[in-house]
């Protein structure tokens, strides 16, 4: 029978069995995207940033509500990702600041809860909009306000705000038209509904199932003893054998890739070769990353809660806390080294596209985009990596500006300015347009002027039916996504490319700049340049390799 309390245990039974719902649900979560390109978003994003506080709560023994509280912030704050990810961390953060301070929960407690929730998660975004997860969440606290005043029921009480909060996301398509165009509900607020239910199934004690590959469980009595220890269930070893360029930066960022999907993590280069260990609980994930550097030999996967390998854990520890005293003697010696006045951070993927951001004077690639959205925690890995007194930051896709800007915020010694680039052909733009002489606050704003001169279309495949901006999409068909809408559709990939390019072209255009991905050849490549040639003869128009993956052509227009 509930009880009308939550004390410490409790809620960290209550949060991981949200974590947990939330991570068996995250596909179809991904599958409510309005725009329905194939790329990792909503369900992923926010699966990921509860999982980095989930690690860390499930450290906690014997948690303290304070100690809990800190644990769910802290983990969920460096962990997020995605504009959802970052709004569920400060959803987190306001509840936590809430809580901390009591021994026991109660509705009124709670309640107080979920309103910080909700004003943190509001300031936390520039311009907030309705229809989305924020309105879910404001209209889950309402409620939770009101009932705190009619019952003690705790039991009565959840069920009653996540059936409000069903209702209000039922209603999310009548505030975003662009929700009702698409026939789905808001994303964001569907994840947030799936820890909600997560958290009151944790509450009334019910079994948790533990999904195959998931890397927490609710509780003991979900597991074995012996196994609750292990988090990451597969210890993995394998060697790349290098066929592309691998070097410092480029190892710092496979190693914080890794340390996003598992621990006990150790990288030995020698030459054309990087020995690989890494306990995960997705073997695949790694294996999948590695493969972008090279050929893999010597692969060799061991399941530690099957196989009970103490000494495996044990050596694979030590050599994880050696590597990690390096890693901190390599900082160390970065930060000895005199400061100079201006460093570069953005967020690329492709080989082409990363060659450009280095001839741009980039210090720092963090590899992400659309398909992947990096963490809060990747932003502050390359922070620190970066020896600048003023480091700006270049997101280069909407969906990580909110991360970026959290790691701003986290930042105490350097002076941070994200330059809010919504698409790569805007970084370059903005990074083109730097000028010494000027100030942050001066460079900022001009950039983000110069930025808004460009247009950006991305050619990419559906990857399921829709009914969208006057298109009938059908699985498999091409699409042309412009700044705010798909502006194109077809069957093939060079006709729906030159029929973006001419809904973007005006009597205003000047430069054409079009770059081709990992998917396309370069023949082919080369045929669609000499059409939109022909196609637009008054404009100048550039063909750069840019090795994307997913999107055939990312074509900006001046």
């Amino acid at each position: 029978m509930a009880v009308n309390v939550i004390d410490a245990a409790l809620l960290k039974t209550m949060f991981l069995a949200g974590a947990q719902r939330l991570e068996s649900k995250k596909e179809w979560i991904n599958e409510l995207n309005v725009f329905p390109v194939p790329d990792g978003d909503t369900g992923t994003n926010m699966t990921l940033t509860i999982m980095s506080a989930a690690r860390e709560v499930q450290a906690l023994g014997d948690p303290t509500m304070e100690s809990l509280a800190k644990a769910i912030s802290t983990g969920s704050l460096r962990g997020a990702r995605g504009n959802s990810g970052v709004i569920l961390s400060q959803l987190f953060r306001g509840l936590t600041k809430e809580i901390k301070t009591v021994e026991v929960i109660d509705t009124k407690v709670l309640a107080k809860a979920f309103q910080r929730a909700t004003e943190t998660a509001y300031k936390a975004v520039m311009k907030p909009k309705e229809g989305t997860i924020l309105t879910v969440a404001k209209g889950m606290a309402d409620k939770a306000l009101e009932l705190s005043e009619e019952t003690e029921d705790l039991e009565v009480f959840l069920q009653t705000v996540i059936e409000h909060g069903d209702q209000v996301l039922a209603r999310t398509p009548e505030l975003l038209p662009v929700l009702a165009q698409a026939g789905v509900v808001d994303s964001g607020g569907q994840g947030l509904m799936e820890v909600m239910k997560g958290a009151l199934d944790g509450y009334l004690g019910k079994e948790i199932s533990l999904e195959a590959g998931a890397p927490l469980g609710a509780g003991p009595a979900a597991v074995e003893a012996d196994d609750f220890e292990i988090t990451f269930g597969y210890c993995t070893e394998f060697i790349i054998n290098l066929e592309k360029e691998y070097d410092e930066d480029t190892e710092m960022d496979f190693k914080a890739f890794l340390g996003s999907i598992g621990d006990s993590i150790v990288l030995v280069s020698d030459d054309d070769l990087v020995k690989v260990h890494v306990h995960t609980n997705d073997p695949g994930l790694a294996i999948q990353r590695a493969l972008q550097y090279g050929s893999l030999s010597r692969m060799k996967i061991d399941n530690m809660r099957e196989e009970h390998q103490e000494k495996l854990i044990k050596d694979a520890a030590k050599l994880a806390e050696k590597q990690k005293a390096e890693d901190e003697a390599k900082k160390k010696a970065k930060a000895a080294e005199p400061r100079k006045e201006v460093g570069f951070i953005a967020v690329s993927i492709g080989e082409g596209l990363n060659e450009i951001f280095k001839g741009l004077n980039v210090d720092y690639l963090i590899e992400g985009g659309q398909t992947m959205n990096p963490s809060t925690e990747d932003m502050l890995m390359a922070i620190e990596q970066v020896n600048a007194n003023t480091i700006y930051i270049f997101p280069n896709n909407k969906n990580i500006i909110l991360a970026a800007e959290q790691a701003m915020h986290l930042t105490e010694d350097k002076e941070i300015v994200v330059v809010p680039s919504k698409t790569v052909p805007q970084g370059i733009t903005a990074i083109i347009n730097f000028i010494p002489e000027l100030s942050p606050e001066e460079n900022k704003a001009a950039m983000i002027e110069e930025m808004s001169r460009v247009k950006t279309g991305q050619v990419t495949y559906a990857v399921r039916d829709t009914s969208l901006d006057g298109f009938e999409i059908k699985q498999g068909d091409i699409m042309g996504i412009g700044d705010k809408s798909i502006l194109a559709e077809g069957k093939d990939v060079e006709p729906t490319s030159l029929q973006l390019l001419s809904a973007m072209v005006d009597e205003d255009a000047e430069l054409i700049s079009i770059y081709y991905g990992s998917d396309v050849a370069e023949a082919e490549a080369e045929e669609f340049l000499k059409k939109a040639q022909e196609q637009h003869p008054e404009v100048d128009i550039e063909l750069h390799f840019g090795g994307q993956p997913i999107y055939y052509y990312i074509i900006s227009v001046e």
